[in-house]
């Protein structure tokens, strides 16, 4: 008995321990990123955390995401904290958007708030009514979010039309944080006891000696917001293009089809939501063909040179931004030419050595091969070479029994001449 009333006890103890979950992102807002961090708050509200810490560290990204997070956050039923940190760290575009939106928004010391001028997804300006339109949708979305939240809405208007940005106290002195803190410890304690209104209502945090429990980005999730990264998605495009080329160049392989095949969907698939330049995609393409054109016709390397200009001007226009971080590197592009570069030329050179190579079977096998006159030639007889009995003619007197070496082949008729020993 009171073994299990000291589990009663245990169990009343641990249930009363507030647990807070912390979500950690850095990167792009994107389509992997807005469904994790939905993920995320659904669960935390499910097994009745007391609230979320979302670690903000973005340059910003894509709108839709960025809303369907905004949207996540303001219909959350616990308390969401968006903390913009470590020190470094930004909360630049749509990042602004989402810090705004959180019930309570805390920056660590040295980060910065702002720059949420809308941008098309290619980074140029975009000019006359549609420019406008985007502006003022952009502006009132996050004056609407300021304003329920009780923040400065002039600040989170400015920071839309005129791209302002802010540190982390300057954030602090007018209204568009609640708190600067250095770490998640000193945040939990200056927000405790804080009455936050969600959407179920009322809910104070009461939240001294609460639980801190990590939310770890899931293997699915890595893979997704791994794949969405530009880079990565153009490296899985060349594999693609590696594979597809290779199977095309030797029919009935199989393995170089089926993997070629998966990487182009998987790049495919971060490609989607990036501002691809057809242009430069058709340059790869063309770049493929001239390979695979190399290998069928003997163009002593021009073809190759062609693909691998092609290649490395497709690539610098396959995506069509000013935004860095939806950019290329022009130092994965310049390793990628390179790779392939030397790939292609090997291939060829092997080519091309099979290409002048002797022939080893068949009747032009024969030249070359040493056998034995199986009768005097002079100026015919007959010889035995490669197991087989032939009928010779010689220029030169041979001797019964003595080895002879093939010239050439005239119909059934072998040329040869006497072997010549090497002195030692």
């Amino acid at each position: 008995m009171p073994f299990f009333f000291l589990l009663g006890i245990i169990g009343i103890i641990f249930a009363d321990t507030p647990q807070i979950d912390v979500v950690e992102y850095q990167g792009i807002i994107n389509p992997p990123a807005a469904e994790f961090i939905a993920k995320a708050i659904k669960e935390s509200a499910e097994k009745k955390a007391a609230a979320i810490i979302i670690r903000l560290d973005t340059p910003g990204g894509l709108d839709q995401s960025m809303r369907t997070i905004v949207k996540d956050i303001i219909a959350s039923e616990i308390p969401v904290i968006v903390f913009v940190s470590p020190s470094g760290a930004r909360a630049a575009s749509a990042g602004t958007f989402i810090t705004m939106a959180a019930h309570i928004a805390a920056m660590a010391p040295g980060t910065n708030i702002g720059a949420a001028h809308p941008v098309s997804i290619s980074g140029g300006e975009t000019k006359g009514d549609m420019a406008a339109k985007l502006e003022n949708d952009a502006a009132a979305y996050i004056k609407g979010i300021a304003h329920k939240r009780g923040r400065n809405e002039q600040w989170a208007e400015d920071a839309v039309r005129k791209s302002v940005s802010i540190t982390a106290e300057e954030a602090l002195k007018i209204k568009v944080i609640d708190f600067v803190a250095k770490d998640i410890d000193e945040l939990l304690a200056v927000v405790n006891g804080r009455s936050i209104i969600t959407e179920k209502g009322a809910v104070a945090l009461n939240i001294k000696g609460a639980k801190i429990n990590k939310v770890e980005m899931g293997i699915r999730f890595k893979i997704l917001s791994l794949l969405a990264d530009p880079n990565i998605a153009y490296i899985l495009l060349m594999l693609g293009i590696y594979g597809i080329f290779f199977e095309l160049s030797s029919p009935g392989a199989i393995l170089p089809g089926v993997v070629g095949g998966i990487f182009l969907i998987l790049a495919f698939y971060g490609l989607q939501t990036l501002p691809i330049n057809y242009a430069g995609l058709l340059l790869i393409l063309l770049a493929l063909i001239l390979f695979i054109a190399e290998v069928k016709v003997t163009s002593y390397g021009l073809l190759t040179i062609g693909g691998i200009i092609s290649m490395f001007l497709g690539s610098l226009m396959l995506i069509d931004t000013q935004l860095e971080f939806l950019q290329i590197s022009l130092r994965v592009i310049v390793t990628v030419v390179i790779i392939t570069a030397l790939l292609f030329t090997i291939a060829i050179s092997l080519a091309y050595k099979a290409y002048k190579k002797q022939p080893t079977t068949g009747r032009e096998g024969l030249i070359g091969a040493i056998g034995a006159a199986i009768t005097v030639i002079s100026p015919k007889g007959k010889v035995f070479v490669e197991g087989e009995l032939w009928d010779a003619k010689s220029d030169e007197g041979i001797k019964k029994g003595e080895e002879i070496e093939v010239t050439g082949i005239e119909g059934l008729l072998l040329k040869v001449k006497p072997r010549k020993h090497k002195s030692p």
